[in-house]
């Protein structure tokens, strides 16, 4: 099974914060990941509006050096279905990552229960 992150499940993993579901944290320890270039970007926009202390360069570096972690780059083929999907979530950044885990064949690792509206598998 190749699990997808959502990004609050990578920030929440990188921190060691216990918000992160024991399922999550024992998937993540057990499983290759996959880090969307998305969750970089939406760490960048957020904390550009001072909504998150994340910085992009420290989680790029985290991710890089972390066994088991491989950045997925946005392809157009992740991005032309996100106008078919049901419109159950508004964030443009999850609707994203839905249609990588959906491409990819992927699992999610999100606490959103929006998410679990969608065609894909979600852990948490």
């Amino acid at each position: 099974m190749s699990l997808l992150l959502d990004t609050h499940t990578l920030l929440w993993w990188l921190t060691g914060d216990r918000k992160l579901s024991k399922p999550a944290r024992a998937a993540i320890r057990s499983e290759g990941c996959l880090v969307s270039a998305v969750s970089l970007w939406e760490i960048a926009i957020k904390r550009s509006l001072g909504r998150l202390d994340a910085d992009t360069t420290e989680v790029f570096e985290e991710v890089r050096l972390s066994d088991g972690f491989a950045w997925l780059p946005v392809k157009p083929q992740h991005v032309l279905p996100v106008m078919q999907l049901p419109n159950h979530h508004k964030d443009p950044f999850d609707r994203l990552l839905v249609c990588q885990a959906m491409y990819e064949r992927a699992t999610l690792v999100s606490r959103d229960p929006a998410l679990r509206l969608y065609d894909v598998q979600v852990l948490w």
